[in-house]
């Protein structure tokens, strides 16, 4: 019930921070629309003021013309017109009085879908632009020049200078960044691969030799292996209920609150959730695995940065 109370004052927080943005969101626009709208009547009612100015000049010209048809002398007519011709001359412009100028497609449209983008800046989190820590990566590794890409090399090991900070058997690569403190998401795109390892490792973790995945040595993780199975490395691993092929995986991190939770990033349905006192700070750990002459597990693991 404890737990129920506090989970209901979360997701009430969650509701009502979205709901305040909405509102913010909607009275901006709407000022937006008032300003909009009195510039463009403000435009209109000064066409239509010269439009009236020169519909009076027309009235004037008639009227002088009405009185020259009835002169009988035809020269005398043709002598007013000229008048007349000069006097209205550079009078008589063309006033466009339609509406074409009030920006109605800036409120139609995907309207939905703009507003979305618009409060996207103030979610928090959101997938974190995570980069790869080259001097940490395997040597069977090849990493994207951005440092979001990590995929395993058959043909031959780089030659990188050894270090303590590179793993030297196990095919892994930590994240650039470390965290001590706060909430955190990123996404890794696992799609097409038949082996991979995701999730935190504390920063001073050994690198070197044969290294036992497991919360006890500073790893927290899950992991795909034969193909299709999921796991959660703890001891014993922990079978993970997946329906279907995972595309994607989120990864939440509430350091304060101990809290690592892995999602199916496509649905955002649970996956795992670890409960820790992190010992230290934590980076991202990834291991695309190996690959295989025969095809398999070539595809490489991406980190997936939204762009809005």
């Amino acid at each position: 019930k404890s737990s129920a109370k506090s989970l209901r004052a979360t997701i009430g927080e969650a509701f009502e921070r979205l709901h305040r943005l909405l509102r913010e969101r909607q009275k901006a626009m709407l000022e937006e629309l008032e300003a909009d709208t009195a510039r463009t009547l403000s435009d209109i009612e000064h066409k239509i003021q010269r439009y009236s100015h020169q519909l009076r000049k027309v009235q004037e010209g008639t009227q002088i013309l009405q009185e020259r048809l009835a002169e009988a002398d035809k020269h005398v007519f043709l002598a007013g017109m000229a008048s007349l011709s000069e006097r209205l001359k550079g009078k008589i412009h063309e006033t466009n009085l339609t509406y074409e100028d009030f920006p109605t497609s800036k409120y139609m449209g995907p309207l939905q879908f703009t507003i979305w983008k618009s409060l996207f800046q103030d979610i928090h989190p959101v997938p974190a632009a995570l980069t790869l820590d080259p001097g940490t990566a395997h040597h069977r590794l090849i990493l994207s020049d951005d440092c979001t890409i990590v995929a395993y090399g058959n043909l031959h090991p780089q030659p990188l200078q050894d270090s303590p900070k590179r793993f030297d058997v196990e095919v892994s690569v930590l994240g650039a960044q470390a965290f001590g403190a706060g909430v955190h998401y990123w996404e890794v795109v696992v799609s097409e691969k038949t082996q991979w390892v995701l999730g935190l490792a504390h920063e001073a973790v050994s690198r070197k030799g044969s290294i036992q995945i497991l919360p006890s040595r500073g790893f927290y993780c899950i992991v795909m292996h034969d193909g299709n199975q999921y796991s959660a490395c703890t001891e014993p691993w922990t079978r993970l209920n997946v329906k279907g092929k995972l595309e994607k995986v989120g990864v939440f991190l509430d350091y304060d609150k101990g809290l690592l939770i892995f999602y199916n990033a496509d649905d955002m349905s649970w996956l795992y959730t670890f409960r820790e006192r992190f010992p230290g700070k934590l980076c991202s750990y990834f291991s695309p695995g190996q690959s295989h002459a025969n095809g398999k597990n070539v595809q490489p693991l991406r980190i997936n940065t939204v762009r809005i």
